[in-house]
């Protein structure tokens, strides 16, 4: 996870990620409606829906937008059905990714997703032909900046954390996806900046790329997230930092 985390890092410390505001609300809107159509409208029952309102939060999506949402899942207000959707296949190189998407129109979606795969050197694949090589995890982001990373990865560790890779000004933390939220209780409380906490798929191994292919694999990422109806997106994919660098001067607006 770590070479797709680092981009989704530098993306957000440059607030690409919040370039496209509202895009962003109409993705947490979706998370917020399916994950009340699955479990119900009260967080404190519903595990999913705490952490999606939670990272909405994180967002500074607006309450009157988080509450909205609530009434669409719960029927209170109308809205499009939505249906989950897991879409699996290879970037250049053979690099494998994972889409999760929710959509009202599941042939458009897939259509697009495939679409997408083809124009950046990839090929959309069967069902399970990447999802045996990650693993569901809990990730934690945290900001370094200014602080010890190293005590911060000891402090992690004592909350609860399986796993701490320290990278260039954050941290990832690796928990099970049902500790996600105690060990982010217990970092809030001793006051830890957290950037993003949310349940995502891992990779067990990691594929270097050659500068071509990672590029490409890049613009493939980024092509699948600025779709409305793709939630998140994973790779096996590790770039170096050289390459980010490199694809960031090539892609400045993104």
């Amino acid at each position: 996870m770590s070479g797709h985390s680092k981009w989704a890092q530098i993306k957000r410390q440059k607030g690409v990620a919040d370039a496209k505001r509202g895009q962003l609300f109409t993705k947490l809107a979706r998370e917020i409606i399916v994950a009340v159509r699955e479990g119900g409208s009260n967080p404190e029952a519903n595990f999913r829906l705490r952490l999606v309102i939670q990272k909405a939060r994180d967002s500074n999506m607006p309450m009157d937008n988080i509450d909205r949402a609530i009434k669409r899942g719960s029927g209170q207000a109308e809205g499009a059905s939505l249906a989950e959707m897991v879409l699996e296949g290879y970037g250049p190189s053979g690099v494998a990714i994972l889409v999760r998407a929710l959509s009202d129109n599941r042939n458009r979606t897939l259509q697009d997703v495939r679409t997408i795969f083809f124009r950046c050197g990839g090929n959309l694949g069967e069902s399970g032909c990447v999802s045996w090589l990650f693993d569901s995890r809990g990730l934690i982001t945290v900001d370094t900046k200014e602080r010890d990373a190293e005590a911060l990865a000891l402090e992690a560790i004592d909350a609860g954390a399986e796993d701490v890779k320290i990278e260039n000004n954050f941290i990832e933390l690796y928990t099970k996806p049902e500790e996600l939220e105690r060990v982010r209780e217990a970092l809030k409380q001793k006051n830890i900046p957290i950037a993003l906490a949310e349940v995502s798929m891992v990779p067990k191994t990691m594929v270097q790329l050659e500068e071509k292919a990672a590029l490409q694999t890049l613009k493939l990422l980024d092509k699948l997230e600025e779709l409305d109806e793709v939630q998140s997106v994973s790779s096996n994919a590790d770039f170096l930092d050289s390459i980010l660098e490199k694809y960031q001067s090539l892609s400045p607006t993104r």
